[in-house]
């Protein structure tokens, strides 16, 4: 009878909780985070780690059928785009309205999908992935990677010269991009907070040397680089 009554009543007695407690002291579980019933997050389930698992498995699928990526970039979110300086209320900071930001970010971030696959601005596309992130200030960015088709692969130093450059740009025949790639492009130096070394050298070997043609080395490639003819004023940040 007293082995029927503990059969019968195992949730009133709760020996399933009891029971995972002992086969974690049986296997060397130490912290009681692991101990007990858990809860399992479903793939269907957006961020969960077997969410994340999937798509992760599946980027590799695409490496695997289509081969490696040919182009990575990172587009951020400016805080001072018009579309969000025009819907705060007065007095509004842009750090109060995240819903606002992500809101913007979403939207630029379908037409840049949409240039790259359906305008074909880097070229006839295979496939493409992203994921998003978020700064510890709030505000989002997205890694892209992409993988052209064989007849659009960029196979020579000209084919990298149309998308990249390590140039400046004319600040006579083109102000507004000028103004743009000075403003958001150009680092300055390194201040106390974060030193290039004890040496007093950069750590990446910056600057380099300017370079008449662009180079694809081992792993690397040395854009085109000319001597600037023009001033530039920059303000120091301490990182």
């Amino acid at each position: 009878m007293r082995l029927s009554y503990l059969s019968n009543n195992q949730k009133s007695l709760r020996v399933d909780y009891y029971k995972g407690v002992v086969d974690s002291v049986v296997s060397g579980v130490r912290k009681g985070g692991k101990v007990g019933t858990r809860v399992y997050l479903p793939p269907s389930f957006i961020g969960g780690p077997r969410d994340m698992r999937q798509r992760y498995l599946d980027s590799m699928s695409l490496v695997q059928a289509f081969g490696r990526p040919d182009i990575f970039f990172t587009m951020t979110c400016n805080c001072n785009w018009v579309e969000i300086k025009e819907c705060l209320a007065p007095g509004e900071e842009v750090q109060n309205r995240p819903d606002l930001v992500v809101h913007v970010f979403k939207a630029k971030l379908t037409v840049l999908q949409e240039r790259i696959t359906k305008e074909n601005f880097f070229g006839q596309v295979e496939s493409i992935v992203h994921v998003v992130e978020f700064q510890k200030r709030g505000l989002p960015h997205a890694h892209f990677l992409v993988i052209l088709k064989s007849c659009s692969k960029l196979l020579s130093p000209e084919a990298f010269d149309r998308f990249v450059s390590a140039e400046l740009p004319n600040p006579l025949e083109d102000p507004y991009l000028y103004s743009l790639v000075v403003k958001h492009m150009m680092h300055g130096p390194c201040g106390d907070l974060n030193p290039t070394n004890v040496y007093g050298k950069c750590k990446n070997n910056y600057p380099k040397q300017f370079s008449d043609t662009t180079v694809m080395g081992k792993g690397a490639i040395l854009f085109t680089e000319g001597e600037i003819t023009v001033d530039l004023q920059l303000s120091v940040v301490k990182f």
